[in-house]
């Protein structure tokens, strides 16, 4: 029997801008499967605006740490040749890599040239504040250390339908790029009126030879590095028949099985579904709804109803599009979707995602190793590594919710005959310490259970009726099951 799946991702905001990250990702490949990843979401590979950037001011697509450009070979992770060979250490380790694409705009532009615009409000893009007007905009890149290597394709105002800055006037704004058939791309999220427009060049994908650039560069990238997946940036910002596109093009070129998650950063159940029925469910999401209510809970201690956690969240009504995540590089302290979910109720909110049969839960790397930048957060590795244990051990076969109480919840996972000693009951308090009488099986008459995670000292046996009182500590978790020998390592390691 497969066991079940667990993602990375395997970065913060804060990764130190050394060039190691991808040498780090290959030495830790291996401790990374023991511990039951199987995937990691690496950050966008591509040259960016300078060597500091995370990567998300994407400059030149194809420039992969190969090229000097924007004062750097390497980007901030390292050098091309290091990615292709941390990608190829985790495959030998079994483990996929997911590489992040930013294809809603572009930054960092090479030349400035002049065209037209109108300006539009901040809070409504659809409203023109101004008459027609001149600007002179970075917009033209000709990519100087790269000339045509891989592509030919150089991007100038034609190619993008809006931009932030006049550098005529010193002047920020929205400015929308006018021209024959040129406005914000349709099918993008309805926030201000039209939410196409995200920041720096904004990629016009109403116009075709950007589309046929665009699908290209994903199939060589493909190529390029042999990755598994991979995972769209800002994906309510760009056209979503071109997403659709791309998701059957990307299969078209390297299999059914070539994964796809995207950031869809919408915790509105209703447009989320508007855009899986209009990508045709091609791709999963990330249940941002579901990461908003561990925020909530964490804010609002013992008066938040835990039993309501996963009330209108992807996970419960999309349970096979669900990617389940409790933070992450936007989410973290000082950036720019702020929600850090707090510190107690972070291993309740990883035992939520970890323990349960649906979603394909994420890992936070800022969680796992801690988080650096001007106010840093130590990692919680010690309880996550005891909870992807729990997970890759125990968490299988039906599951049973007793949701039936505001401060403590529990489930039970009953196991399969695959996997010998697979079964656990999980228990979550957010008040006082609770506990909660679940049925186990009768076949588990007898045993004795401890609780994986160590927060708990005694033993629970499970009685003749195959039920038990699984107890919890106020504000924790316990994970209750047979005990887990990791003498002979990880199975499948």
């Amino acid at each position: 029997m497969n066991r079940n799946h667990t993602m990375m991702q395997f970065f913060e905001w804060h990764v130190a801008a050394d060039g190691e990250h991808w040498k780090r990702l290959a030495k830790l490949a291996p401790e990374l499967k023991s511990a039951g990843i199987d995937s990691v979401w690496v950050p966008p590979v591509t040259k960016a605006l300078s060597v500091e950037e995370t990567g998300y001011g994407v400059y030149d697509l194809y420039d992969l740490g190969e090229f000097d450009q924007k004062g750097t070979v390497r980007t901030k992770y390292g050098t091309k040749q290091e990615l292709i060979d941390a990608i190829a250490e985790c495959q030998r380790q079994g483990i996929a890599v997911y590489v992040d694409l930013v294809m809603n705009h572009k930054a960092g532009a090479d030349e400035t040239e002049v065209f037209k615009v109108v300006e539009v409000d901040r809070n409504n893009r659809l409203q023109v504040i101004s008459e027609p007007f001149e600007i002179e905009g970075w917009t033209k890149f000709t990519f100087p250390g790269r000339g045509d290597t891989y592509s030919a394709f150089k991007w100038n105002f034609e190619h993008f339908n809006g931009t932030d800055y006049d550098a005529r006037e010193g002047r920020t704004g929205i400015y929308k790029i006018i021209g024959e058939n040129k406005d914000w791309n349709q099918n993008v999220d309805g926030e201000f009126g039209n939410y196409d427009y995200l920041m720096f060049a904004n990629i016009d994908y109403g116009h075709p030879v950007v589309r046929e650039e665009m699908l290209e560069w994903g199939k060589w990238l493909v190529d390029t590095l042999q990755c598994s997946g991979y995972r769209l940036d800002a994906i309510k910002h760009i056209n979503h028949e071109f997403i659709r596109e791309f998701a059957a093009e990307m299969a078209r070129k390297r299999g059914e099985d070539f994964y796809i998650v995207g950031e869809f950063w919408n915790s509105d159940l209703k447009a989320t579904r508007t855009f899986l029925d209009t990508v045709d469910y091609q791709i999963d999401l990330f249940d941002v709804a579901l990461h908003y209510k561990f925020h909530a809970a964490s804010l609002a201690g013992r008066n938040f109803n835990l039993s309501t956690i996963f009330n209108d969240t992807l996970v419960q009504t999309h349970p096979t599009h669900a990617v389940t995540f409790v933070d992450n590089h936007d989410s973290q302290p000082h950036e720019s979707l702020e929600s850090w979910v707090g510190d107690w109720f972070k291993p309740s909110a990883y035992a939520l995602i970890l323990l349960r049969q649906d979603g394909y839960p994420v890992v936070f790397y800022g969680d796992y190793y801690g988080i650096g930048g001007p106010t840093p957060v130590p990692g919680k590795r010690e309880i996550i590594d005891r909870l992807l244990c729990a997970r890759y051990h125990r968490a299988y076969g039906e599951q049973n919710d007793y949701f039936d109480h505001p401060n403590t919840i529990g489930w039970v996972r009953r196991g399969t005959k695959e996997i010998p000693g697979s079964g656990c009951a999980v228990v979550v308090s957010n008040g006082d310490n609770g506990e909660k009488r679940m049925f186990v099986g009768k076949e588990r008459a007898g045993e004795v259970w401890i609780d994986l995670t160590l927060g708990r000292k005694e033993t629970v046996k499970i009685g003749e009726d195959g039920w038990a009182v699984f107890p919890v500590t106020g504000g924790g978790v316990s994970v209750w099951s047979l005990p887990v020998d990791l003498s002979g390592g990880k199975e499948g390691a």
